[in-house]
């Protein structure tokens, strides 16, 4: 048995996304930016589809359940996980940050913010005291070595 995250991170952020546009495009009224910014967010767009599309490949070249519930039998060290210990939830911020920028519309930011806040303060410390626990100093030598959001 994995750790006893309650919700899918995924899940809820496909859910935040179309509460995102429901309230941006008939309840918030929409925020003019400058061209380059939704430039950024186009470019936003499509490396958090990277990020997650090659964080999902790693967990399926090294046979593991990419859903946070799921029992693992590794720590995956190699690729983006060299840099990054939590891409995938990376992927889904930077995917609703860039949301923004490129449609205006502030339901997309403030998804981007709650879901950063609920994976930061709950999701997080749950898999990591999970992988803590079954791996020990192996897990924490890789804690210590690479950074949760690849750049803090």
């Amino acid at each position: 048995m994995g750790p006893a995250i309650k919700g899918n991170p995924l899940h809820i952020s496909i859910l935040l996304l179309v509460i995102s546009y429901i309230v941006g495009e008939f309840i918030i009224p929409k925020y003019s930016l400058f061209n380059l910014l939704n430039l950024i967010g186009i470019i936003g767009l499509i490396l958090s589809l990277i990020l997650f599309f090659s964080s999902l490949n790693l967990f399926n070249s090294y046979k593991e359940n990419p859903i946070p519930q799921a029992e693992t039998k590794r720590i995956i060290k190699t690729g983006i996980f060299a840099y990054c210990r939590n891409p995938m939830y990376l992927a889904f911020i930077i995917f609703h940050l860039s949301m923004f920028f490129t449609f205006e519309n502030v339901g997309y930011f403030l998804s981007a913010l709650g879901l950063f806040v609920w994976i930061n303060a709950y999701v997080i410390p749950i898999e990591e005291q999970y992988l803590t626990d079954k791996f020990g100093e192996d897990y924490e030598r890789y804690n210590q070595a690479v950074k949760k959001w690849m750049f803090f």
